[in-house]
This record gives structure tokens, sequence and C-alpha cells, in this order.
């Protein structure tokens, strides 16, 4: 069974920021995929299902971003996730151009609060992220103003194809693995 976490922050005031585009790529593989929501459970919202074949939790922490790595922790714990070989994280990512997409099996947190409490929290940097370009802050800008803030219209019609892609991603890692995923996303840009 693999666990699918979507990064963000609750609330409406968060909603379509750069900083969920994990929240918004979960989504996204719920309604495409009829994946039934099972409710909250170690302050996540969580749904089971299955995609590209395989069994998947598909979890929305609700512990603001820089603290996810609890509930992933207990995540894992409940549903007896390998964290190296069934755990894939999504992220927006400041390094990135809006439309690009990043897929690795293992790596640092690289300056993202979530990610390394996730790493901190489950003991390994050895497990499957996707991020996803959210476009770097522009000069004097703050960069909680940039992640918390929206995209132009341009920009958005862009990050909503990016989130389509991250999904239709981990659908291809699950169904014919992470290597194959990387060789088709990593490449590809928008």
């Amino acid at each position: 069974m693999y666990l699918i976490v979507g990064l963000g922050n609750p609330g409406k005031k968060y909603e379509k920021t750069r900083h969920n585009m994990g929240f918004d790529t979960i989504d996204y593989l719920v309604e495409k995929h009829n994946i039934p929501q099972s409710g909250v459970k170690f302050n996540a919202m969580y749904g089971r299902g299955v995609l590209g074949g395989q069994k998947a939790v598909f979890m929305k922490p609700l512990s603001f971003m820089n603290l996810s790595g609890g509930p992933v922790q207990d995540m894992a714990h409940y549903f007896k996730i390998d964290v190296e070989k069934e755990l894939i994280v999504i992220y927006d990512d400041i390094d990135l151009e809006p439309g690009q997409l990043r897929i690795r099996k293992q790596g640092s947190a690289g300056g993202h609060n979530g990610l390394k409490d996730i790493i901190q929290k489950v003991g390994t940097q050895n497990f499957t992220r996707i991020r996803v370009g959210v476009g770097a802050k522009p000069r004097d800008w703050d960069l909680v103003d940039h992640v918390l803030g929206r995209f132009t219209d341009s920009d958005r019609k862009i990050i909503d194809e990016s989130i389509r892609r991250a999904g239709d991603a981990v659908e291809m890692i699950l169904a014919r693995g992470v290597d194959i995923a990387m060789n088709e996303y990593n490449k590809k840009q928008i």
C-alpha cells in the first residue's frame, strides 16, 4: 500500500496559493479517480482507493506545512507503510519554474521546511517526492509572502496543467515505477 502525501496549509485563506501544490494535486487525484474520503485521522484528511493498480492512502496533513512530519509519521505507522518504498510526497518548489516537475527517489529537504519535518520524523530522506515548480520569489519580496501568494491568471493556467501532470506522474509511479515516471516527467516542461 502506498501513502501519497500532498503538502499544503489548511483553510480557505491558503487555497490556490503557491504553497498548496501538494493539496491541489491530492484534490485532483481524489476527484479524477473518485477516491472516497475517510475523514480525519492523525491530524490529516485522508481517503483510500486504488490507483495504478495499487492500493493507496491519499493524505493532506492539517498541521500546517512546517509540521507535516508528525501526521505523515503517524499515518505511515498506522497503515504499515515502508516509507522508503511506498511514500510519495508532493510539494511546491521555488527553484523550478511554473510548469516544471521534478521526481526524485531521495534527497535533502532543499530548504523546504515541510519536507525537512517529514525527513526528521520518518527518519530517512530516501522516499519519492514530486516537486511542482511555482517560480522564484521576485527580488525584494519576502519568501513567505511569495509562497503564500496566488498566481497570476496566465500562470494559473500553467499551474493547473502542472497539477494534472503531477497527479498523472503519481499514477505512473504506482503503475510502472518511479524510474519510468522520472524519465517521462523530468524531461518535459509545459
